[in-house]
């Protein structure tokens, strides 16, 4: 397919499993995304960048333990050939920075970001100490495939790329925008099996829709995630 622009953000994503990747980005928004032309998601096998007859992407830790751990060398390797000056390199890790709006919303300005997806007991620390720029993390649990928390990342970092959604305003009641929890959905019929839609979302007032919606958020924000409020 003939590119009609320069994609406002490219993505590069090392990975074990590069397939997973594929998959994912092949269906849906991201896929009409990709084929627009507004951003650009290369799913990479780091295996390219491995030496020798089986090309070893990882190996025993010193000192003993469980599990295998990433080699630095096909990753030094691959990060020299793909970043540039204007390239964000994160390591998608556990014990990194969770992953919030804001990180989303700052992301989606950046030109290239290169993402490394960790597996089996993560990458060598030298990877993480003199290679990469950010490290996040998606939550307080552990994967077994890291391209997982590569296409979290992904799919909430590109639907704030102006364009990908499809209406401009999506964005502004959704959750933990503001600092807030979502707002309550309704859908057709008004009613159904005796439960009723709101009133007031039928009123075709939109002042006090808009000033019902933002109650709704606060109340919830405040039963379910009051740590928000304190921002």
């Amino acid at each position: 397919m003939i590119r009609k622009m320069k994609p406002a953000l490219r993505i590069d994503v090392l990975s074990l499993f590069p397939k997973t990747l594929e998959g994912f980005v092949s269906e849906s928004i991201l896929a009409k995304a990709i084929d627009s032309g507004l951003i650009e998601v290369n799913s990479l096998d780091l295996r390219r960048w491995a030496k020798g007859k089986h090309r070893e992407t990882d190996d025993r830790p010193f000192g003993g333990g469980a599990g295998m751990v990433m080699k630095p060398e096909p990753l030094f390797a691959a990060v020299n050939e793909i970043a540039d000056d204007d390239t964000t390199i994160i390591y998608m890790a556990p014990d990194g920075e969770k992953l919030n709006t804001s990180i989303c919303q700052e992301l989606s300005l950046k030109k290239h970001i290169l993402l490394i997806s960790g597996h089996y007991e993560g990458v060598d620390q030298r990877v993480r100490d003199y290679l990469v720029n950010r490290e996040i993390s998606v939550g307080d649990y552990v994967l077994t495939n890291g391209t997982l928390s590569s296409s979290i990342l992904i799919d909430a970092v590109c639907r704030h790329v102006p364009g990908v959604l499809g209406d401009k305003d999506s964005l502004n009641d959704e959750t933990f925008e503001e600092g807030l929890l979502g707002i309550p959905q309704y859908t057709r019929p008004s009613e159904f099996n005796g439960l009723k839609v709101p009133e007031v979302l039928l009123s075709g007032n939109h002042a006090e829709i808009s000033a019902w919606r933002r109650s709704k958020r606060v109340e919830k924000t405040r039963k379910l995630r009051p740590d928000l409020l304190k921002n």
